[in-house]
């Protein structure tokens, strides 16, 4: 018999067991995790997006910004290397007033102390365009001629040259590394023309 007012473990107030933890809530707290799990990832997936997309917009301002400066420094070598040229095309002349002033100086005038002073400035003056590079272009008689590097005066039909062969150099040429600076001023052999119809006897 049944005492009023006590209860046995495991029975509800009608009598009945109590119910174990409701499956559905262990499903749905299940559910709400793997949501949440999806989520995590998407989000790290997208940064992982945005964190590629900044690297590769870095690296290509990186590549331009390289390719700028190697631009500029490329522009800036140019330039010097053009004033440079600019400038000894302007000391070219004064070498050929050396030169033609030593050529024409009598022997009996070569000991003299001064014009020892003006060959030992023009010496100087050599030297210092060696330094940037400067060097005559060689010419001998016979050479073909190039127009790159030479610049026919004259074209003259002369025994023992070939046709196109230079016969005499007339102004020297200078080049500036591979850069002509002024072309060799020539005379070239010209062939002569065999007379229309041939020689005829008589």
């Amino acid at each position: 018999m049944e005492e009023h007012g006590v209860q046995r473990p495991g029975t509800s107030e009608e009598g009945q067991a109590s119910p174990a933890p409701p499956e559905a809530a262990v499903a749905e707290a299940e559910v709400s995790l793997a949501d949440q799990w999806e989520a995590l990832k998407r989000e790290l997936e997208a940064a992982r997006a945005q964190a590629q997309e900044y690297l590769e917009g870095w690296q290509r301002e990186r590549a331009a910004f390289a390719n700028y400066r190697k631009r500029v420094e490329a522009e800036r070598a140019q330039f010097a290397a053009e004033a440079t040229a600019v400038f000894i095309r302007k000391l070219l002349p004064i070498m050929d007033d050396f030169e033609r002033a030593l050529q024409t100086l009598p022997d009996n005038l070569r000991h003299l102390t001064w014009v020892e002073g003006i060959f030992l400035i023009y010496r100087k003056l050599q030297l210092a365009l060696e330094s940037e590079g400067v060097q005559p272009i060689e010419v001998k008689p016979g050479d073909p001629f190039d127009p790159m590097l030479h610049e026919a005066v004259l074209y003259e039909p002369v025994e023992g040259f070939g046709d196109g062969q230079i016969v005499e150099e007339l102004q020297k040429g200078y080049k500036l590394g591979d850069r002509v600076l002024r072309p060799t001023l020539v005379k070239v052999a010209r062939s002569v023309e065999p007379a229309p119809g041939g020689e005829t006897s008589g």
